[in-house]
């Protein structure tokens, strides 16, 4: 699993400064601060990725598809060549080597960080895309780094001419505008993305409840006063779609698993909310996972899902904004059944499918983790629904929304008050003096997953069980070394080889310190490397 958070940016006292270079002043300016990729850079490989490929079964004409999606590039330099040895996580390709100017990266804001994240602009937007991680916890703490790294270059950036750059962890600009905070699950292939979607719709619908990160204003402008859970629920507007800037669906069918094909799909999931509550994005990621478990394991679990299936609604789009603009969690969605149920009874409904679930799959107990989501999950539904106060430390619109009636009682505020709003947006501001949220971290009265000395390494190193430990290694030890990289490849320039060499990573579990480790420890240089490659 892992997420990619684009953040809000402007220029105080600038309103009408450039978003497209400010995002990539902050991109740059990280990388010039990490002495990342030395001299020209690694380029992002797009060689594999294909966004108009859609799961339900067809690919999008690429004349037909609204320039937001055409995430590729579409000049693909770098053609491969014939493979000169095979072994899934060892293996290398020779490719032809580009002309020099086909080395530019069609934007040079693009970093491969070293703890395995990529660091680039997308849609006007710094964007941190963490390494990929295999569990919850793992993902709260390489999440955090990105909001580190963030501070980093704003901090980098404020002495230089036109004054500081403001970055925010949110998902509205109060003018129409929704950038995403998406999460991916890797998820097998041989379940049907029908029977995926319909079983997890409802859950995605209902969550937010948990992992709504608040918001002052109703309606994708705001102009309609009120608050409500969830930043991403009034640009909701289709049920199951591709698009991800237009008519936003609740299941993006985006098939790009970067992983093989024939036994993975990313399920791209884009309706979340950019989190600062580290139990929030806990609970969203752990929660997901879990359900996507017992969706996987359907010939196994035919019982539970045949219960799941009942969950399904009437209206689930229009059902996303009903249960974001009800703070009470009072309101009931109408089930294809006939049954009415609230959002807190749905989410009762998928724990306990889980509950039974784990009884058939691990009758001996859950492993530690698994165990820790479900009992987390189970406290938070209860306190949201007998003691909404005990849960603010945890659920992030619960916590927005006590400061924010704090100050409406203190000086009498209604909710068309700009107070307010300028309220929501200092809260997610990165920067520890500005942002509210950090100053309830400071007074220890939001609760921690992780450790502050955990996200400081990594911010820099990469997670150790995945193939993501691979390409951070690779990217601190040869980045010199490095034409280009993906998510599922590293294109290596060694000076002297007749051709550039791919090593393709189809295997997200493999690459590991486990696996790789020693080779990477004995490796002096690039070359070394590859030739020992060559041999597992």
């Amino acid at each position: 699993m892992g997420i990619e958070t684009e953040y809000g940016v402007l220029q105080p006292g600038r309103p009408y400064a450039n978003p497209m270079l400010l995002s990539s002043q902050v991109v740059t300016t990280y990388r010039a601060l990490a002495s990342l990729g030395g001299g020209r850079g690694a380029r992002w490989d797009y060689d594999d990725e294909d966004p108009l490929h859609d799961a339900r079964g067809f690919h999008l004409r690429r004349a037909s598809a609204h320039p937001s999606l055409l995430t590729d590039d579409p000049d693909r330099p770098v053609a491969p060549g014939p493979v000169s040895s095979n072994g899934s996580g060892g293996s290398t390709e020779e490719l032809e080597r580009p002309e020099a100017e086909e080395y530019d990266d069609p934007s040079a804001a693009n970093v491969i960080l070293t703890n395995g994240a990529r660091l680039y602009v997308d849609h006007a937007h710094p964007e941190y895309s963490s390494p990929e991680v295999t569990g919850p916890r793992e993902a709260v703490r390489f999440d955090v780094a990105g909001e580190r790294v963030m501070l980093a270059a704003a901090r980098e950036l404020a002495p230089f001419p036109g004054g500081p750059v403001a970055l925010y962890k949110n998902n509205v600009d109060g003018k129409g505008a929704s950038y995403g905070c998406h999460e991916n699950f890797l998820v097998r292939r041989d379940v049907p993305f029908a029977e995926l979607a319909q079983l997890l719709i409802p859950f995605l619908v209902t969550r937010q409840v948990f992992a709504g990160a608040g918001r002052v204003g109703l309606g994708q402008t705001g102009a309609e006063a009120g608050f409500q859970l969830s930043q991403r629920a009034d640009y909701v507007e289709a049920e199951i779609g591709l698009e991800t800037t237009l008519r936003r669906p609740i299941v993006n069918t985006r098939d790009e698993p970067h992983a093989d094909r024939q036994r993975w799909r990313r399920l791209h999931l884009i309706i979340g909310d950019a989190n600062l509550l580290e139990v929030a994005t806990y609970l969203k990621l752990g929660t997901t996972s879990l359900v996507l478990g017992v969706i996987e394991r359907r010939d196994e679990l035919a019982a539970v899902h045949a219960r799941l299936a009942a969950l399904r609604l009437v209206d689930p789009v229009a059902d996303v904004q009903a249960v974001s603009h009800d703070t009470t969690l009072t309101t009931r969605l109408r089930l294809v059944d006939g049954r009415e149920l609230t959002a807190l009874e749905i989410q009762r409904a998928y724990l306990d499918a889980v509950h039974e679930a784990l009884g058939v799959l691990a009758p001996d107990g859950p492993d530690d983790e698994t165990r820790a989501v479900v009992e987390r999950w189970e406290r938070v539904l209860h306190g949201l629904e007998h003691d909404r106060a005990s849960v603010a430390g945890q659920v992030e619109w619960v916590a927005k929304l006590r400061i924010l009636d704090g100050l409406r009682r203190r000086d009498g505020l209604d909710w068309e008050h700009p107070r307010l709003a300028a309220t929501d947006l200092q809260w997610s501001d990165v920067r520890p003096e500005r942002g509210i949220y950090h100053r309830l971290l400071a007074k220890d009265a939001v609760e921690r997953v992780v450790t502050e000395q955990e996200v400081a390494r990594a911010v820099h190193h990469p997670p150790d069980d995945t193939r993501a430990y691979f390409r951070g290694e690779v990217m601190a030890r040869y980045g010199e070394h490095v034409s280009a990289a993906s998510w599922d490849s590293i294109i290596f320039d060694v000076p002297g080889a007749p051709s550039l060499q791919r090593v393709p990573m189809p295997d997200p579990e493999r690459g590991t310190r486990r696996h790789l480790g020693e080779l990477l420890d004995r490796s002096e240089d690039a070359s070394a490397l590859l030739a020992g490659l060559s041999g597992t």
